[in-house]
This record gives C-alpha cells, structure tokens and sequence, in this order.
C-alpha cells in the first residue's frame, strides 16, 4: 500500500500541491493521502483527493512527533516535534513497517511538500 504524505501551508494552492506530489513520484498505485489532522478537512486537499481518487488519512499531531524523518525542517521540528509532516504522515498511515520509497519535496513556490511511503496499511 502506497501513501503520499502531504505538508502545507494555509495559502497553498491546488497547482502546488500536484506539484509537490508529482515531484514524489506522482499518484499512480496511491491508496491515500494523508497530512496532520488538523489540515485534513483543507479544501484543497479534498480536490487533490478527488482528483487522484484516494481518501485522506488524518494524522493525530502527537503521533507524527514520535516518527524520525530522514529530512529535517527546524521550523515543523518546532510546531510538529518530527522532522518533516509529509514523511511523518505517510510512515504513520502506511503502517507500523512503512518505508519512504520517496522523500520529501518541496514545490516551487515552498508552500506544499509531499513524500511517499510504501507499507502494509495494518
């Protein structure tokens, strides 16, 4: 099971975050998106979804901040307590023995990031 982590920033646009999703290797074979919890009802995330015809994954917050991330924002360390959302959310809802197949990456105007991770879903 294939997962899209997605970080992003309150005035991110439907465009980046395609963008930023792509960069990771695209939609094709996704079970879902997922982010934190508190950005899973975004408007634009719902379009990304319908678009790639997966559900969202909410992300309790306390749950990311227990996950090492190969990457490192010192910004989201301070707000989220892990080192990137979108690594974070996609190791979380891909299940306990999850894998990133795709690190995070950063659309061009930095308002969306995503990574991809594969893993059992259980």
């Amino acid at each position: 099971m294939k997962v899209a982590g997605l970080g992003f920033k309150q005035d991110v646009t439907l465009a980046s975050l395609r963008e930023a999703l792509v960069a990771a290797g695209g939609p094709d074979g996704l079970a879902a998106v997922a982010t934190v919890s508190d950005k899973a009802d975004a408007e634009v995330l719902k379009q990304l979804a319908r678009e790639c015809g997966v559900p969202i994954k909410a992300v309790p917050a306390e749950m990311l901040a227990s996950i090492d991330t190969p990457t490192q924002s010192k910004l989201v360390a301070e707000k989220f307590g892990t080192g990137s959302v979108a690594e974070a959310a996609a190791l979380a809802a891909a299940g306990p023995r999850a894998r990133l197949i795709a690190t995070r990456v950063i659309s061009r105007d930095r308002t969306a990031t995503a990574a991809i991770a594969e893993g059992d879903g259980a």
